[in-house]
């Protein structure tokens, strides 16, 4: 068997799996499942940009998975994406926000758009 025989069996079954796992994804079957309601901030606290990514001019975007603990605490944090010099700034930040207290432990995503020219 040649190798372009090899790449033609082998792309077909691939492409499937690719766009099973995209479907997936989308309806939330591979990211956990049901997603919690987000709860309302009491307290925000903006992310100090960090002066090395100023004297860059970098900008970008930092998305962090929060977990609330029902007291409205920030009890964890997990990077889902962004510039590892922004990302330390964002988790900072947002562990000092307040959430308004709920019977159970939630998740949500939040997003911070950091951007030189704001600033």
């Amino acid at each position: 068997m040649s190798l372009q025989q090899i790449a033609r069996s082998v792309s077909k079954p691939l492409v499937f799996v690719v766009v099973l796992a995209a479907v997936f994804a989308s309806v939330g079957v591979l990211t956990g499942g049901a997603q919690t309601p987000e709860r309302r901030i009491k307290n925000k606290v903006s992310p100090t940009y960090p002066e090395l990514a100023r004297k860059m001019n970098l900008s970008g975007v930092v998305r962090l998975e929060v977990t609330v603990a029902p007291n409205g605490i920030v009890k964890d944090t997990k990077v889902i994406g962004g510039n590892p010099i922004l990302v330390n700034a964002a988790t900072d930040a947002v562990k000092k926000w307040r959430f308004e207290a709920a019977s159970d432990e939630s998740t949500q995503v939040v997003e911070f758009k950091f951007d030189p020219s704001a600033n």
